[in-house]
Formats: structure tokens, C-alpha cells, sequence
């Protein structure tokens, strides 16, 4: 039997890390990850949320550092243990932080079909996308978008293009399809579509998401517009556009990638599975401009035929 493994799987790991006296294993996706340094001292910041222990400055950048466990409500770190911990260095939502985390357990490779979604039961809110196991533990996976939502919330950088009526009326006329396993990004795709009033579909992952696509397929509801995350539990979206790709009752669909890496490595591999744009988060006017460039291609094809 062959397994078949996409390219972003290959070079996609997992970093394991503890936050709490238990040893919990928690973890986010490698290529996230900048670098991980031992704990340095900090620079108070005045009038910081309460989980941002300070700055400070790595390679010539000034960056923030917020204590992970308070973040999603574990214990604070005291002052008196920061010496024995490390600054996880991240770039996510076009944001570069430090997350201080108690030990660094290992970078394990990762199949993220194994991953399973959090359990409905858990609640809106909490901090956990998915969860695995390693060596008979549970790992759980971090919503590092939620977590960093909740301290320098995202929706500054929200401004909604004025579309035009013709551009609005070919908009509303196609179906639109939502994909992504963060509630907090859910939210921030629908408040930008909700706002210019374009109808659109959701879905919390990529295996329910090729499901969804394939049953309306050949009915009024097909997919025209296809926007997903990355890295997602299950099928993730590298995944999920190279199947809608080669699925001739799918590949009509205008593809974009939507992620929270920062890196020109995320947008190559986009392109090589079939995504025809793939967006940094979050900027509702990017994401839209990239929509109606999507609406303009079935103008486009309507007109050659």
C-alpha cells in the first residue's frame, strides 16, 4: 500500500513543548517557528496586556514576549523561573512575537492527517486545534491565531475595499467557500464577507471541505470561489487544493490559500499544488481584491465561450 504525502507534509513538522508543572505536551507547526533561544532579560513595556512579559531584542528586532501558559490559562511563570525557560520565536499574522514556554521537548515529524480536530464539547474558545499523540501522550495543537487574537487583536488591519455594484452583483452570483480550522480567523472571513454582503459556506477543515465540495459538484451550489487555510487537522489545505485541483467536478473552482506563515517558501508550494494565489492574514482588502480577481476569471471564461 503507498501513502501519498504532500510536498508541505514533508517539510511541515511539529515542535513539542511544555507549559505547566504536569509535563502536558502541547505543540504548533514548525514553520511557524523563527528560532528557539534560552530565556533572555526583558525591557518592561507600560500599559502591556497582562501576558506580555516585556520585549526583547533578538538579531536587531524588538520583540515582544508573552508568558504561553497565562495566555491560555495555566499558572503565570514567575519571575523566578524565567532563567530556566525559552522564547519559542514566531511569525504569525503578519506579527513577530516570542512565546516563553517552561521546556522545549523535541521537533518530531509530523503526518497532519493523523491530527484530529478538537472536540465539539471543548467550547468555542478554546486555545486547542487538534489533537495527536506521540509516543502513547496526547499532544495538543495550539491555536496560535486565537491566543494572539485575544492580545493584540487583528482587526485593524480590516479596511473593506467599496466594491462597485457590477463588482458586488458578480460576487453574490457565485459560491463561496470558507476554510479554516481557527475560529477566530472563521470570525475575521466571515465579519470581511458579512460586511460587503456576499453570501459564502463554511467549513472547519479540509476533509469536511472536499466532502462539502464534491456533493454539490454537479448542482447550482458548485464551488466557484475556494478560500482555505494552510495547516489544518486532517487534510490540510495544501492537500485539499491539489485534490480540488485534480478533480475535473471541482477544478472550475478560483483557488486561494490563506495562511498565517509569513514565507515565500508557503506561497511556492502554494502555486505547486494548484492554488492560484495564496494570501498572507490578515487583510480583509487583500483577501477580497483576490476574490474579485477570481470572479473576473469566470467573467473572463464566460466570455471565450
Amino acid at each position: 500500500m503507498s501513502t501519498k504525502i504532500s510536498k508541505a507534509n514533508q517539510a511541515q513538522g511539529m515542535l513539542l513543548f511544555t507549559l505547566n508543572m504536569q509535563k502536558q505536551r502541547f505543540a504548533i507547526g514548525t514553520l511557524k517557528v523563527r528560532e528557539i533561544v534560552p530565556f533572555l532579560p526583558t525591557t518592561q513595556i507600560p500599559y502591556s496586556h497582562r501576558h506580555v512579559v516585556g520585549t526583547v531584542s533578538i538579531r536587531g528586532l524588538t520583540v515582544p514576549v508573552i508568558d504561553m501558559a497565562a495566555a491560555i490559562g495555566f499558572r503565570p511563570i514567575t519571575p523566578e523561573e524565567y532563567s530556566t525557560t525559552y522564547l519559542v520565536v514566531t511569525d504569525c499574522l503578519r506579527t513577530v512575537v516570542a512565546f516563553m514556554v517552561r521546556e522545549i521537548d523535541k521537533i518530531i515529524e509530523c503526518n497532519w492527517k493523523e491530527i484530529e480536530p478538537a472536540p465539539e464539547s471543548s467550547g468555542k474558545n478554546i486555545f486547542v486545534t487538534g489533537v495527536t499523540k506521540f509516543n502513547d501522550d496526547i499532544v495538543q495543537l495550539l491555536d496560535v491565531e486565537l491566543l494572539l487574537s485575544k492580545i493584540y487583536p487583528q482587526y485593524a488591519d480590516t479596511k473593506i475595499p467599496m466594491l462597485t455594484d457590477v463588482q458586488r452583483e458578480r460576487m453574490k452570483a457565485l459560491n463561496v467557500l470558507l476554510v479554516d480550522d481557527s475560529s477566530i480567523a472563521r470570525k475575521q472571513l466571515g465579519d470581511a464577507l458579512n460586511q460587503i454582503n456576499i453570501p459564502f459556506e463554511i467549513c472547519k477543515d479540509g476533509n469536511s471541505a472536499l466532502a462539502f465540495m464534491r456533493e454539490k459538484a454537479h448542482s447550482p451550489q458548485a464551488i466557484d470561489i475556494l478560500v482555505s487555510d494552510i495547516e489544518m487537522p486532517g487534510l490540510d489545505g495544501y492537500e485539499l487544493v491539489f485534490e480540488v485541483q485534480n478533480d475535473t467536478s471541482l477544478n472550475r473552482a478560483y483557488r486561494i490559500l490563506h495562511t498565517s506563515l509569513s514565507s515565500e517558501m508557503c506561497t511556492d508550494r502554494a502555486r505547486q499544488v494548484g492554488a492560484h494565489e495564496a494570501l498572507v492574514k490578515f487583510n480583509a482588502g487583500e483577501l477580497i481584491e483576490a476574490m474579485l480577481r477570481g470572479a473576473e476569471t469566470f467573467v473572463e471564461s464566460k466570455a471565450a465561450s
